[in-house]
């Protein structure tokens, strides 16, 4: 356990991406099997120890401590696996610490009334830091700021394989993945992975600016609406049923109303949305129903998932990912005339002759479920990645307000010593009210200033907080663009932005000079009337 727990630390402590992978990359490269293959597992997501709960190792440790003691010491340190770490009397050890692939068989295979004694006698074997280790690893919170994705980009580094790769095979293989790095170090085929209900590569779109429409031909390009969703695969292939988020994350749980509707053999590419009645309703709407491993039957009637589809990877057996654009979508169209899928629609090419005729489509949406338009080559074959020139998302001019900086708190990494991210707020009848919160758009040499700012004109101290003048004549304004808005319970305004952050500091405007909240008031009421 000693080489995970070292590595445990050292990505906890470490805040940048690139040292991250250096880490984990180093450990694989000098960790034998099966222990790295549980270790990428733990960090992935993808291990499941299912029989040590929080319960059981509270009981464990009352049998060893006080548990008056051990219940002050659990809330004064707020952590449960560090708290059993540094609390734990352990006895001296008759055995070798044990690795990690001995901890996670043992518990693996292990019956449930065995497992207390198991916890026990591990625990006694280990050091402080084995024991948080083990604690973090049977508890399912590492916490280490490292994302799956982070962790198959890893594995691709440590392989000199890309990671479109590794993703066309990770969900069909299982911790400790022995066969995996067989292949990443040369010494097997890469594994198969066909018919088992796998996740592709997405597909990107790069942003365009409308400067760049001059260099491309219109005929030469599809245009569709770009709905405000979340990029979803639906891939049911084998009798197995499943929807990924775009980063290959699984999240069929959290959709069971949506399974029926995948009574098909193949792979579509589309927006996950909320819709009743032929209407795509806010992305707010959609937000409840997300990160829900088991959502309620009232809650999915009263906001049904649906797919817009908008690609075919694979139908019927047949990898298409090498034909064009044009043809995938003709293979989809043709599909989805014959099955009429329940909760799966198109969505609707655009016809246009010019790129003035399609930005005039542009500028008056159909609804506030739409972000703008994409524009995708005829004859683009679907490439994994983000590769220029063929995807381009053209999304509407972000809305912009005038708001009065609140509080401020010291960013992470690079921005530690700086105050980054900032809470703003607009007038209402008593006094100004949040309305968002952002941390970036600004330049490095505009964040020092707003760094003098914050500590020139500090009034209050709440923790890492502070709060900065705010009064009609003081104080700074800052131009703040997002995205969209929607209706909030949780805040005092009402009202809640979709991804605000910094387009101008407005040092030639006094706090007096700031909108108002009836503003966004009104805004909200056209965007959710389809005039956004």
């Amino acid at each position: 356990m000693s080489p995970f727990a070292d590595l445990l630390e050292a990505l906890a402590f470490e805040p940048q991406r690139l040292g991250k992978l250096r880490h984990l990359t180093r450990y694989l490269s000098r960790t034998p099997d099966p222990d790295r293959g549980y270790a990428l597992g733990a960090l992935a997501g993808t291990l499941d120890l299912a029989a040590a709960k929080p319960a059981l190792l509270r009981r464990l440790v009352e049998t060893r401590v006080d548990p008056v003691l051990f219940a002050l010491s659990y809330d004064y340190v707020g952590d449960l696996a560090e708290t059993v770490a540094l609390i734990w009397p352990s006895r001296p050890p008759t055995e070798d610490p044990p690795r990690l692939g001995e901890v996670v068989e043992m518990l693996a295979s292990a019956h449930r009334t065995s497992v207390p004694g198991l916890l026990e006698a591990m625990l006694d074997r280990l050091d402080a830091s084995g024991r948080l280790a083990l604690v973090k690893l049977i508890t399912g919170g590492l916490r280490v700021g490292l994302s799956a994705r982070l962790a198959r980009t890893a594995l691709a580094e440590y392989g000199a394989v890309p990671v479109e790769a590794i993703e066309e095979v990770w969900h069909g293989l299982d911790p400790p993945y022995t066969e995996l790095f067989a292949w990443l170090e040369g010494r097997a085929p890469p594994p198969r992975a066909e018919g088992r209900g796998l996740f592709r590569p997405v597909m990107l779109a790069h942003p365009l600016e409308e400067a760049e429409l001059s260099h491309l031909d219109p005929a030469a390009f599809a245009a569709e609406w770009k709905w405000d969703g979340i990029r979803v695969q639906a891939v049911a292939e084998g009798g197995r049923r499943r929807l990924y988020a775009r980063s290959g994350d699984e999240i069929t749980a959290g959709f069971p109303d949506l399974l029926p509707a995948l009574d098909f053999e193949g792979a579509l590419d589309g927006e996950l949305v909320i819709a009743s009645g032929g209407t795509v309703r806010p992305f707010a709407d959609l937000q409840s129903r997300l990160n829900r491993k088991a959502p309620a039957p009232a809650l999915m009637e009263r906001l049904p998932a649906a797919i817009i589809a908008y690609d075919a990877l694979s139908l019927e057996g047949e990898d298409l990912r090498a034909r064009s654009f044009a043809e995938r979508r003709a293979r989809l169209e043709t599909w989805h005339a014959a099955r009429a899928p329940d909760r799966i629609t198109l969505s609707p090419l655009l016809p246009f002759a010019s790129w003035e005729e399609l930005a005039a489509r542009r500028a008056e949406p159909p609804g506030p479920a739409v972000e703008g338009v994409m524009l995708k080559r005829r004859d683009s074959p679907y490439l994994a990645g983000r590769v220029k020139g063929h995807w381009w998302k053209w999304k509407r001019d972000p809305f912009t307000i005038d708001a009065v900086l609140l509080y401020a708190q010291r960013g992470h990494g690079k921005r530690s010593s700086f105050y980054s991210d900032y809470t703003f707020g607009v007038w209402a009848d008593d006094g100004l009210v949040p309305v968002g919160k952002a941390y970036f758009g600004f330049s490095d040499a505009e964040l020092k200033e707003i760094d003098r700012f914050v500590r020139a004109h500090t009034v209050g101290r709440f923790g890492p907080v502070r709060e900065v003048t705010h009064t009609e004549e003081e104080g700074l304004v800052l131009e703040i663009a997002f995205e969209g808005l929607q209706r909030s319970a949780r805040h005092r305004s009402g009202i809640a932005m979709r991804f605000p952050r910094v387009a101008r500091l407005r040092w030639d405007k006094r706090p007096a000079q700031a909108d108002r909240l009836a503003t966004l008031e009104a805004l909200l009421a056209a965007i959710e009337a389809g005039g956004g």
